[in-house]
């Protein structure tokens, strides 16, 4: 595509962000990942096998592109790790992207990762990433995103960050969706794996939590470490927070989680039935298309969907910056896509 607005994807993963990308009419030109399960399911998406690890990458090496993407890992500053931030190898990598920054000066940078990015280490960690930003003679810009704004019914907040040296990125150019929920993204058929009644016990007067749009609706009926337990949170379990409750189809789901490998994420049905989400379902409520494929162990596939991107999100901030900077407007069309200049 002659005109195309063209992008790096670092830390690509299996390539959620790439997706909302191109469905906003960017064109990759070159993608990286250190997991070599990951590349491996890249490729057969993208026709493209991904650079490794990026420490070995030469910034010198790197092709003329506009916008600089990086979904760098988020375990150092997760809640549920051990939050070392910089002080883990993982968390250093965010200097690896300010080499390539400094070298290859790209017009547009967007960052993604965790919501605890904004708290970790009483919050100086995301003020090092923006000052070396600043230093690099970018304006940062960054906002709280939660991909139930987006048209899939999971209640997953990740901080974005993009910088320019142009102008400041308006957030509220950022086009949200109207909020669905689970019942919609739901298989009809299947070989699902149901609770018996013994398993879970259900709540009365179930309550939906407005922001969120979490229906808390019942727990299973495991043990779970209850030591130093705050009130209200019985049933959470003690390692991921959310998995040991059953949430409603009419609501959204918890975020889905690397660390969650089996998968434990349980809805009740209309019929008071409870059933555990299926793989296929997780990956469509991350907003992957149906049609993408997936050559991992299931176990792989959990982490590999839970460290990927709410993919609609990631296409509306696309949008958003291609519009804002590079004044075009992007129409989609069934499989049609056409950009027409905006100038």
């Amino acid at each position: 595509m002659s005109n195309s607005i063209t992008f790096v994807d670092l830390f690509c993963g299996i390539g959620g962000i790439r997706l909302g990308m191109e469905r906003a009419g960017f064109e990759c030109v070159l993608s990286c990942d250190i997991n070599s399960e990951c590349r491996k399911t890249y490729s057969e998406n993208f026709g493209e096998y991904p650079l490794g690890d990026i420490k070995d990458i030469s910034e010198k090496a790197i092709p003329n592109y506009d916008v600089l993407c990086a979904g760098f890992p988020c375990q150092p500053f997760s809640a549920s790790g051990k939050q070392k931030g910089f002080n883990d190898h993982r968390g250093t990598l965010f200097f690896d992207i300010c080499r390539i920054i400094e070298e290859t000066q790209p017009k547009v940078v967007l960052l993604e990762n965790v919501k605890n990015l904004i708290y970790h280490d009483g919050k100086r960690t995301l003020t090092v990433i923006l000052e070396k930003l600043r230093e690099l003679g970018y304006t940062p810009e960054w906002r709280l995103l939660n991909a139930v704004d987006f048209g899939v019914p999971q209640n997953r907040e990740r901080i974005i960050i993009i910088a320019s040296k142009n102008k400041n990125f308006d957030f509220n150019m950022v086009n949200t969706k109207k909020r669905t929920v689970l019942a919609d993204f739901l298989d009809k058929k299947g070989n699902f794996e149901f609770l018996t009644p013994d398993e879970y016990t259900l709540i009365e007067n179930p309550v939906t939590q407005k922001k969120s749009g979490l229906r808390f609706v019942g727990y299973r009926n495991k043990n779970i470490r209850k030591a130093g337990v705050r009130p209200g949170t019985e049933h959470l379990s003690r390692v991921h927070r959310q998995t040991n409750r059953i949430h409603s189809v009419n609501g959204s789901i918890p975020t889905l989680t690397s660390q969650e490998t089996s998968g434990r994420y349980f809805i009740m049905l209309p019929d008071k039935r409870v059933r555990k989400l299926t793989l296929d379902e997780c990956f469509r409520i991350m907003g992957f298309p149906e049609t993408f494929k997936r050559l991992s162990a299931h176990t792989e596939q959990y982490k590999q969907m839970g460290n990927s991107v709410c993919v609609p999100m990631i296409t509306a901030v696309a949008d958003s910056i291609a519009k804002q900077y590079f004044k075009k407007e992007i129409y989609v069309y069934d499989t049609y896509r056409l950009i027409a200049a905006n100038l």
